[in-house]
């Protein structure tokens, strides 16, 4: 498993609610259309309100990267309506004690 972590910064605070609701819906999407994608989590910073990160989980780089590969990918165009995408890592999963 991997992790992709893509930092967003909202145009202002206000537009949260309306990124949800596009990030909740990409990623439904995503997760039922996309070999590999295993949806995601999002989170919100205490200290700038603006600054939120999505939290993505695919089995492999390779799925993730053939995700973004193809030119027909548009799920999340609706996101960069209310959010700038800053940047994006990808981590291995060691180990999820969450429950």
């Amino acid at each position: 498993m991997i992790r992709i972590i893509y930092k967003w910064r909202l145009k202002s605070a206000t537009e949260l609610v309306n990124f949800q609701l596009a990030w909740a819906k990409a990623t439904t999407v995503i997760r039922e259309n996309t070999p590999g994608a295993r949806g995601s989590f999002l989170l919100q910073s205490l200290n700038d309100p603006t600054e939120v990160l999505t939290i993505a989980r695919w089995d492999r780089l390779d799925d993730w990267k053939l995700f973004w590969e193809d030119p027909n990918r548009s799920e999340l165009s609706e996101m960069h309506l209310y959010a700038e995408r800053l940047s994006e890592a990808a981590y291995h999963e060691i180990e999820d004690h969450t429950i």
